[in-house]
């Protein structure tokens, strides 16, 4: 019965030598170790198995494979391919030249995240990069459970504040309908505009804490009417639609403000300014994602969308 669970790389590696030389003198030179011990890992090889391994025709003829040392012999340079493979692999990811990277984003950073993805993509074929989106709170309980290699948002948690870095700027305004009586005017009545009924994001967004701020900047002490919406498309839609105005992150109506279905709110204080934020998490990133953080801030911005807006 072979025992093929004794069998060593030592002694697969001196039978790929002696079936290479065709002499045990010759492997041991090969392998660095003397006659006797090539012989004894072949013995050992062949008391594994159960059955002869090597075979000389006669006296001072080349040692060749028996039918059962070829079944083997096969096997044995596969592994001996795979194991060089595989350190070639680890040596790769070490170098952040090959590995898995999970990029997580807020909601917001949908509308150019996919653009970075592509342009790393380019950037580093041999890195696989996972896009995932979702809104704050729960990108934030991923990042806190170290399901992110890296974060994109825009306002860091005060626990990776240490760990951010500016990406760029994030301007945010007023939008309004085509039409809007306060559309067009290069100023505004905070007044006129707390009449209107804004339709927000959820408690907890990053976009309707900085409009909570904007609005509480006015000094008037009567709260906007709401109207809560899950997703930006949402809220672009029903704007649109004549429902209301909305505080939104400038990076999500670009197309529409280009098209016209949209127009941004005019005056003091407009847009407001905050930045984009890459976040790193602490301990020790892997190479792979170094080299995508290194990508990302290299690369200055240039994914974001050209929106010709000033601060």
């Amino acid at each position: 019965m072979p025992r093929l669970d004794a069998v060593t790389l030592k002694q697969l590696r001196a039978l790929i030598a002696v079936a290479d030389h065709r002499s045990l003198t010759d492997a041991a030179a090969e392998q660095r170790l003397s006659t006797p011990a090539i012989h004894s890992q072949i013995k050992g090889l062949e008391q594994a198995v159960g059955r002869p391994l090597l075979t000389r025709p006669s006296e001072g003829a080349a040692f060749l494979p028996t039918p059962e040392g070829a079944v083997l012999l096969e096997i044995a340079r596969r592994m001996t391919a795979l194991l060089s493979q595989a350190g070639d692999q680890i040596r790769a990811l070490g170098a952040g030249m090959a590995g898995h990277v999970t990029i997580g984003t807020v909601s917001t950073a949908k509308y150019f995240a996919p653009h970075l993805v592509a342009m790393l993509n380019r950037a580093c074929p041999d890195i696989e990069i996972a896009l995932r989106v979702a809104n704050r709170s729960d990108t934030l309980a991923d990042l806190a459970r170290g399901e992110y290699d890296l974060a994109i948002m825009g306002r860091p948690p005060r626990d990776f504040l240490q760990n951010a870095m500016p990406l760029g700027p994030h301007p945010h305004g007023v939008i309004v309908p085509p039409g809007h009586a306060l559309a067009g005017q290069d100023g505004f009545d905070p007044a006129r505009l707390l009449d209107e009924r804004f339709l927000s994001r959820e408690p907890g967004s990053g976009t309707r804490l900085l409009m909570e701020r904007f609005l509480d900047r006015m000094g008037e002490s009567v709260p906007p009417k709401l109207i809560e919406m899950d997703s930006n498309e949402t809220i672009k839609q029903a704007v649109i639609a004549g429902l209301g105005v909305a505080f939104l992150s400038l990076h999500t109506v670009v197309e529409e403000l280009r098209a016209g279905r949209l127009v941004l709110l005019r005056g003091q204080g407009l847009p407001v300014m905050r930045h984009w934020y890459l976040i790193v998490p602490g301990g020790a990133p892997s190479a792979a994602a170094q080299r995508i953080a290194a990508q990302i801030t290299g690369l200055n911005g240039a994914y974001f969308p050209d929106l010709g807006v000033n601060g």
